[in-house]
């Protein structure tokens, strides 16, 4: 038996990047995969198949109420409940002085990276409570603890995407749903090779205890981690898998 055999994990933003790696290690490890992005995930649906496994993708944007409910609905009709939920879909920033940005623009960043994880989790509410052993995992960010000059917006949503951690912990405790909290190092996705040079990566891990570059599996590893029975006493929790940059 692989640890998440009999189980159905969502994770948003799955068709590339950080939810490419969490989707496909949570079917390594026995999960049936939902993925909602709004790019097409079938190229991570076929790998996962492929490999002896399960997936489905819905094509939906994380803002928008109406195409959540519709995968929603996808989702129970598909695999008829939910056990994992890894909220991961969100936008990275350049960088800018923090009276630069703009009203709209700031709004976009908090529109994507918090309140399209606290939709989702809604949006998903109904299908965790059907399960004996319902896991929230939210990606948030370690620019929360250390507040990186130029990056205001994205590091705002990413300390909310805490304090919401925080708060469902604590609201869904009783009913024994977990929710935790991942927080990657610097990772060369799509999304961050768009914004920094190799130097940039070589600095960060050059700050780093472990001098090895954060992979995308890297954190997967972690999540599998936390969503497995293994953590099944972790809630509220913030982890960081960063080769030791930062220490707290």
């Amino acid at each position: 038996m692989a640890k998440l055999d009999n189980t159905v994990a969502l994770v948003t933003g799955g068709a590339m990047g950080l939810g490419r790696a969490a989707s496909l290690r949570l079917a390594q490890d026995g999960a049936q995969i939902a993925i909602i992005d709004r790019e097409p995930a079938g190229a991570v649906v076929e790998a996962i198949k492929s490999a002896g496994g399960d997936a489905a993708s819905w094509l939906c944007d994380v803002t928008d109420e109406s195409q959540i409910e519709d995968a929603m609905r996808g989702i129970d009709d598909r695999f008829g409940r939910l056990d994992i939920l890894v909220n991961n879909a969100g936008i990275l920033s350049p960088r800018k002085a923090w009276n630069e940005w703009t009203r709209d623009e700031i709004q976009r960043y908090l529109d994507i990276n918090f309140m399209g994880y606290w939709l989702i989790a809604r949006g998903a509410y109904p299908l965790l409570k059907k399960s004996p052993r319902a896991r929230i995992v939210n990606v948030a960010s370690r620019t929360f603890f250390m507040g990186n000059p130029g990056q205001l917006p994205y590091v705002a949503a990413k300390g909310a995407v805490q304090g919401l951690t925080w708060c469902l912990a604590r609201e869904l405790g009783e009913e024994g749903i977990n929710v935790n909290a991942v927080m990657p190092g610097m990772v060369e996705t799509e999304g961050t090779a768009a914004y920094n040079n190799e130097e940039a990566f070589n600095r960060v891990m050059g700050n780093q205890a472990i001098k090895k570059r954060v992979q995308p599996e890297d954190l997967a590893d972690l999540i599998a981690f936390v969503a497995s029975d293994d953590a099944k006493m972790i809630t509220g929790q913030t982890f960081i898998c960063d080769g030791g940059g930062y220490l707290h």
